[in-house]
């Protein structure tokens, strides 16, 4: 990790995810690599519905590829709930390492990390201990994080729990966002989980 970036925050330990403070990012699910990660379809699905759910409770989101002439843009069941704004474009695993990446997260003054993608054993888990150490909470999505195999993504899992993310799900972290049944967004996004 390059020191060219100051510390964001210093990290207050886990926090309950509100809606205020908390951004949504997605690392590299493109069309070739997305093709053939462990359980694509639940990954994709959970990807999906953690987008759109960002967008109806008004969370920022940031979304990275890893080098798209190669591995292709981002797939399509999940552009369609992406903002406008275009992914970020990196070559490092690490998205940290992209200095657009940094500015967009800083951009968006979120403490909370909702983090999720593939391969969590790369980009992903090389990406949260950036993260981490730059003093965000990270949050991972764990059904909605993935690798080749199994293995990988499990080890992965592990080792960024040991770095200290707090591990969490698609329909965990959604209904912490929300707080109460009473939330205004509360039907559409339990309707998203069903």
């Amino acid at each position: 990790m390059s020191d060219n970036f100051p510390i964001v925050y210093e990290r207050e330990g886990p926090l309950m995810l509100g809606a205020d403070d908390t951004c949504l990012v997605i690392v590299d699910v493109q069309e070739k690599l997305t093709a053939v990660m462990h359980e694509r379809e639940r990954l994709v699905r959970n990807l999906a519905i953690l987008a759109e759910a960002a967008g109806l409770l008004r969370l920022p989101t940031v979304y990275c590829e890893q080098y798209p002439r190669a591995l292709g843009r981002t797939v399509e069941e999940l552009r369609g709930h992406l903002d406008a704004e275009e992914a970020v474009e990196k070559m490092a695993f690490s998205c940290m390492a992209e200095p657009e990446f940094v500015e967009r997260l800083a951009a968006t003054e979120c403490r909370n990390v909702l983090l999720a993608g593939i391969e969590a054993h790369i980009c992903v888990c090389q990406t949260a201990v950036d993260l981490l150490e730059k003093g965000y909470n990270v949050h991972l999505v764990t059904d909605a994080v993935s690798s080749r195999t199994a293995e990988n993504r499990d080890i992965a899992i592990r080792r960024m729990e040991s770095e200290g993310a707090v591990l969490s799900t698609t329909e965990m972290a959604l209904f912490e966002l929300l707080g109460t049944a009473e939330h205004e967004q509360f039907k559409r996004i339990a309707g998203l989980i069903k």
